[in-house]
């Protein structure tokens, strides 16, 4: 989401909060200014009322939208959508992103394969194939 953590309990997770004194709405914030422009013209496209505001924070200016409740699960899509196209990558290097997918798809698959050659697990299977391969000459053997 938005960079930097203006508050202790804020840790970034989410951008939106209850209003501090209206419950019938809900505060969405964008600490970056194109973020909250794009935001404000997919409300605008989608004919959803909104308040805007503004607050300084610490660091940064700080663009507050007041949604009414009846309108979040649209507005949480915008939200979404805003956030992925405004999105970056953790490991931004292409090639790289890949080989580390790479490596750890690898690992899994090493791991899995070493499961299933374990010598212990190998002689377990080998045991209960004689022991039903035993019971069925068993069952077999009386009715001769």
């Amino acid at each position: 989401m938005d960079p930097g953590v203006e508050n202790i309990v804020d840790l970034g997770l989410v951008n939106y909060v209850r209003h501090p004194t209206n419950p019938d709405y809900v505060v969405f914030r964008f600490g970056d200014a194109s973020r909250a422009a794009h935001f404000e013209e997919t409300l605008i496209e989608r004919k959803i009322w909104f308040e805007k505001g503004e607050e300084q924070g610490r660091t940064k200016m700080i663009f507050l939208y007041a949604i009414r409740n009846r309108d979040y699960k649209k507005v949480q899509a915008i939200n979404f959508s805003v956030e992925g196209k405004h999105r970056k990558f953790i490991i931004p290097n292409h090639f790289l992103r890949w080989a580390l997918l790479l490596f750890f798809i690898g690992i899994c698959v090493f791991a899995f394969v070493g499961y299933l050659t374990r010598p212990d697990v190998i002689e377990r299977n080998y045991i209960e194939q004689a022991y039903n391969d035993s019971v069925q000459d068993a069952l077999i053997s009386p009715s001769e």
